[in-house]
């Protein structure tokens, strides 16, 4: 059975709900609305013994509690550094007319997530010309 390529849509009217709650989990980084957007680690969740979130300055310092439903919580984005394409074989929906292409994306903090980069046929065919490009200057750098 061939595989199947997720299709890239466009946000509709649909998508512009409301999104669930974030609900932290311990040591991670979240931004407190109702705190003036301060950004805290959280060092402690809700539970039977906390009905609160319990927040920290990152470096210690002052701390505070947050709502245990997460509304007034969103996460903190790790700057990405770079993105790197996966060892595994680019796909191209023809329907779609688009090319998936696995990637890593590296975060500041070390992490890393992965992801796919979604190119439309003319991109495929732009970089494709880039890249035989690149090869040749290489090809001719090297001497060969």
């Amino acid at each position: 059975m061939a595989e199947q390529i997720p299709k890239q849509h466009a946000l509709g009217s649909a998508g512009l709900g409301a999104k669930p709650p974030f609900h932290p989990r311990l040591g991670d980084l979240a931004l407190d609305l109702a705190h003036d957007a301060q950004i805290g680690v959280v060092v402690d969740v809700p539970s039977e013994s906390s009905a609160s979130y319990h927040l920290r300055l990152p470096g210690g310092g002052g701390d505070w509690r947050a709502d245990s439903d997460g509304t007034t919580l969103r996460p903190v984005a790790v700057p990405v550094t770079h993105v790197t394409p996966m060892h595994r074989d680019v796909k191209y929906d023809h329907q779609a007319k688009q090319a998936v292409l696995p990637v890593t994306i590296h975060h500041e903090d070390g992490g890393i997530s992965e992801s796919l980069l979604i190119l439309s046929s003319s991109q495929v065919e732009l970089y494709r010309v880039q890249l035989e490009q690149l090869s040749l200057d290489r090809e001719k750098a090297l001497g060969q």
